[in-house]
């Protein structure tokens, strides 16, 4: 499995710490959220086959609510954060959202018979971001580790980065936003994600 290969895998994967139930820890609510979420796209035939609206729907029913987008996209475009405009920040935090969805709905259509088994969390009263490690088995494909990065935002959790077998998915994106950046320009960099956007928006629709 190729290192985007992960990454998408794990990019779905994100989905299922999407449903923050109010004063569950984090690792109780990762297995429930396991089950409830495999459970439906392996019922699914139309997910399987990847069925884009019902794939936006079960994203944005289980996903966008619970994600902080916005710390996800500044992590990711590291210092050159501080020097965009409100303007840019905001359109930023957009075409990064509209990334996601992306690479979740393709990724989604991959789920058969993984098996995911999700570790204790190790934290103290009072913590406020905890990393949870799961693990992902496939019959005849080598485990993969998935460890996930929460914080606490009131009685709930939400995702800000996950790593996958040591390679974090932030930091990934950081080093090719940097390079759009230099090259390009902050301008540039919303430019190049919002063209890709839209590309894969009408190569959907032409699909159909």
């Amino acid at each position: 499995m190729s290192a985007i290969q992960k990454l998408l895998l794990a990019a779905a994967l994100m989905a299922v710490v999407a449903t923050a139930q109010a004063g569950v820890a984090p690792d109780t609510m990762i297995q429930n959220t396991v089950d409830e979420v495999l459970s439906v796209v392996k019922q699914d035939k139309e997910l399987q086959a990847g069925n884009r609206e019902k794939l936006l729907a079960l994203v944005d029913a289980k996903v966008l609510p619970h994600f902080d987008f916005q710390r996800m996209t500044q992590l990711s475009v590291g210092k050159y954060w501080r020097k965009a405009s409100d303007v840019q920040k905001q359109a930023l935090v957009k075409e990064f959202r509209a990334m996601l969805v992306r690479t979740y709905t393709k990724a989604f259509t991959g789920y058969r018979d993984q098996l995911i088994s999700v570790k204790p969390a190790k934290m103290a009263a009072g913590d406020t971001e905890v990393t949870i490690r799961t693990t992902i088995t496939k019959p005849g494909a080598p485990a993969i580790s998935v460890n996930y990065e929460l914080e606490k935002s009131g009685d709930s959790w939400q995702v800000f980065d996950l790593s996958i077998e040591g390679a974090g998915l932030v930091q990934t994106y950081r080093s090719t936003f940097a390079k759009e950046i230099e090259d390009n320009g902050i301008d540039g960099l919303i430019k190049s994600l919002a063209g890709k956007n839209v590309n894969d928006g009408n190569e959907k629709a032409a699909a159909k």
